[in-house]
């Protein structure tokens, strides 16, 4: 069964470019301008949404994604607002749609039950930052009978063997979290993500996106000299929160600038 992802991700290469992954909080001012935002983000040069349930303990993202997630909930956001998001979103643009969210309400909601939603709703997967491939043998039976993309983390502190599992068992991309911490921008990468790409190639990934971090062009170009894609969360949800939906089309629009490689 073709990925998805990995399809938008070849076809970036394909056009002399790296892949913009691009993350959103769904519920976020609003559900309907949530939707909005996504669909803005895939027309100004996202080759693939990442989109973020609020969820209330999100120990990996940084002020700005906690604080939008936050008033998501607040503003009464259910987990199966996640799916009419997603069909809304997938009937209105061709790039493909991931799930990121923690592992917590997946299991909650079933995780069968969540699988065949998400794919009815016309997503192509979940990326879990909370589980690891070891402990997520029913996702891994799930995604298989549907076809979803299930993109696991890696971090630089993994080890050969822990690659080894996290390749075999990751589909679309492989995530590559550039430093350890939480999601944030940073004025200067960590050199760590391009060793850890290099071990991740070594040892036959196919697709390695990175993120955390990364936040303007210039950051996006250097991390495509060596990776399939960058991924950006932390200065769109500024630019939404700040200038709206035309802030976000111009941030997303300058992001994407810095994907063609030399």
């Amino acid at each position: 069964m073709t990925s998805r992802v990995a399809a938008a991700i070849d076809a970036a290469h394909a056009e002399g470019r790296g892949a913009f992954v691009g993350y959103l909080p769904l519920g976020f001012p609003d559900l309907e301008t949530s939707i909005e935002a996504a669909v803005t983000l895939a027309e100004n040069g996202a080759d693939v949404l990442e989109l973020g349930p609020p969820y209330s303990d999100p120990v990996m993202d940084g002020t700005v994604i906690q604080e939008a997630t936050q008033a998501a909930l607040a503003g009464g956001f259910r987990v199966r607002d996640t799916f009419t998001a997603v069909r809304e979103i997938s009937s209105r643009t061709d790039v493909p749609v991931l799930v990121m969210t923690y592992w917590n309400p997946v299991f909650q909601y079933g995780v069968e039950r969540y699988a065949d939603d998400l794919l009815a709703a016309g997503g192509a997967g979940l990326i879990t930052p909370d589980i690891t491939p070891d402990a997520a043998a029913e996702w891994i039976a799930a995604s298989e009978r549907t076809g979803l993309d299930r993109v696991f983390l890696a971090a630089p502190t993994s080890t050969d063997e822990r690659l080894d599992v996290i390749i075999e068992n990751s589909t679309g991309f492989i995530y590559t979290v550039s430093t350890m911490g939480i999601t944030g921008e940073r004025a200067q990468l960590d050199a760590a993500a391009r060793t850890l790409v290099g071990r991740l190639r070594d040892r036959g990934a196919a697709h390695a996106c990175v993120g955390i971090g990364i936040s303007n062009a210039d950051q996006v170009a250097s991390v495509v000299e060596y990776a399939d894609g960058a991924i950006v969360g932390t200065a769109l949800v500024r630019a939404l929160r700040e200038d709206g939906l035309d802030g976000l089309a111009r941030t997303a629009r300058a992001i994407a600038a810095g994907t063609p490689r030399n």
